[in-house]
């Protein structure tokens, strides 16, 4: 009997270590785990072992777990001590927004949950990049992008400016301080960086106690039938709901998605220290919409990789792993080469807000994965990078695939997201490609329009497997690849 694997990621080196993950004889768990840690390597200013992860799996008895990895903030974590010294506000980049980083955790409760290869087989293609890979037009623009972020930290200079010159497309990166931290987790696994060696290493940046008492959470996911299929994502403390809200919305998508921003500013918290009633947040009979606001916000790219893969022995991965923001915290460990992540800066400094940071709380998380099941059987996997606007962009692409198109032409075709995406535009901005289809009937509504060049990389990358039959999409907007393997 024939087995066939579905992938897409959003580097072409990473959906290769998948593919060599299957042949040696892994299934879709196996290659989602190659390419992640690959991308750590080849994609970092997108995702790191020093980031977070959030995941759904589906197992071949049809049973979907959402395993959270999502750091906390720090047991000595002080919102009035952060508040005096930053104005008030919390930071973007900087010690400061740095949590704990659950990403290494959850790939082991991932492999956990039904592996075909050992531990250390997840390792084996990252290891061989981090010694050397050559800079991709997505990384060296980041790297133009974050010039003084760079420049502003040792360790990043040195693996992102050796020689005082930034890295640019088609120049080798080489990072031998990630290499040994890889072998390390390779031969020790996860405890060595939570509570041992490892985070000992680290513990410069991070306190290890925190690293030690770190958890990942298992839960069902947050699931909604929806034009005749289930679909399935992540519970708070991700903004998921927001994604099924959309999608059963009957206003226009731009209000849709307006209500979203607004809901998941008032209500989006750690469920274990807010309770986050989500049935009333996806009830459509709720009350008008507040007004738009002007805002600071932060734009679609740079910060989130999504990996996703099906098999016909029934395993479905859909994997987002994220710094958050590009390069994340801009700090990064010269003695272990970990970069390290700055989801703390979406914490709020507010005492009313109820995602104020508080020791041990998780902050309000983007990170959303997804899968969508009809009649008990999986149909797609699919996943996104894009920030705060990950719901929207796979409410666009799932809306195709419910309309029939291939996963390759779902995540191509042009998008657009609401939310200001510079300083002080307004939140019911739209910022759409040129060649929407629907840009006349967009700016019709009367919202502030800005037009982006087509397949911009603001619109995020989406990534998509289907698995009745297989078929794999990557979004033209990242370096990525799809492939359908077979062994």
């Amino acid at each position: 009997m024939s087995y066939t694997c579905a992938i897409a990621t959003p580097h072409a080196l990473a959906t290769a270590a998948a593919e060599e993950a299957v042949a040696n004889g892994g299934n879709a768990l196996d290659a989602a785990l190659a390419a992640a840690a690959t991308l750590c390597v080849v994609y970092p200013h997108n995702t790191s072992v020093g980031g977070d992860l959030i995941a759904l799996v589906r197992a071949p008895d049809g049973r979907i777990t959402c395993v959270n990895a999502s750091g906390p903030a720090p047991a000595k974590a002080d919102r009035a001590a952060l508040a005096d010294r930053h104005g008030g506000l919390m930071p973007i980049t900087g010690p400061d927004t740095i949590t704990v980083p659950g990403a290494v955790a959850g790939w082991a409760a991932l492999h956990e949950e039904g592996a075909a290869l050992e531990w250390r087989a997840c390792f084996e293609a990252a290891l061989r990049h981090a010694a050397a890979t050559p800079v991709v037009p997505g990384l060296a623009e980041a790297i133009a992008d974050a010039a003084d972020l760079i420049d502003a930290d040792p360790g990043m200079r040195q693996v992102f400016s050796p020689g005082g010159r930034p890295l640019a497309e088609g120049d080798t990166l080489r990072q031998p301080a990630l290499a040994a931290t890889l072998a390390d987790l390779a031969a020790n696994g996860p405890a060595t960086l939570y509570g041992g060696p490892l985070g000992r290493r680290l513990s410069g940046v991070l306190d290890l106690a925190d690293l030690a008492a770190f958890e990942v959470e298992r839960t069902a996911p947050l699931s909604r039938t929806l034009r005749g299929h289930d679909v399935h994502t992540s519970p708070p403390n991700t903004h998921g709901f927001l994604l099924l809200q959309a999608l059963a919305a009957t206003e226009p998508l731009p209000r849709a998605f307006h209500r979203g921003i607004a809901d998941r500013a008032g209500h989006l918290a750690d469920p274990r220290f807010v309770p986050v009633d989500v049935d009333a947040l996806l009830d459509p009979d709720r009350g008008p919409l507040a007004p738009p606001e002007t805002a600071v916000t932060g734009r679609a790219t740079g910060d989130t990789v999504a990996v996703v893969a099906a098999d016909s022995d029934g395993w479905a991965v859909s994997l987002i792993q994220s710094l958050f923001h590009s390069f994340g915290s801009g700090v990064l460990d010269p003695a272990t080469g970990v970069l390290l992540h700055n989801r703390g800066s979406f914490f709020s400094l507010d005492p009313a807000s109820p995602n104020v940071i508080a020791p041990g709380k998780r902050p309000a998380h983007t990170l959303m994965p997804v899968m969508v099941t009809r009649g008990g059987r999986l149909v797609w996997a699919a996943g996104t990078m894009g920030g705060k606007a990950q719901p929207q962009i796979l409410t666009q692409v799932l809306t195709r695939l419910f309309d029939g198109a291939h996963p390759a032409s779902a995540v191509a075709a042009p998008r657009f997201v609401v939310g200001g995406l510079e300083v002080g535009q307004r939140e019911d901005t739209v910022s759409a490609e040129a060649d929407h289809a629907e840009l006349a009937e967009l700016a019709a509504t009367g919202a502030p329009m800005v037009t982006l060049p087509s397949r911009s990389e603001w619109v995020g990358h989406a990534q998509v497997v289907a698995a009745d039959p297989f078929a794999a999409g990557s979004d033209p907007r990242s370096d990525g690849r799809a492939a359908v393997v077979h062994r």
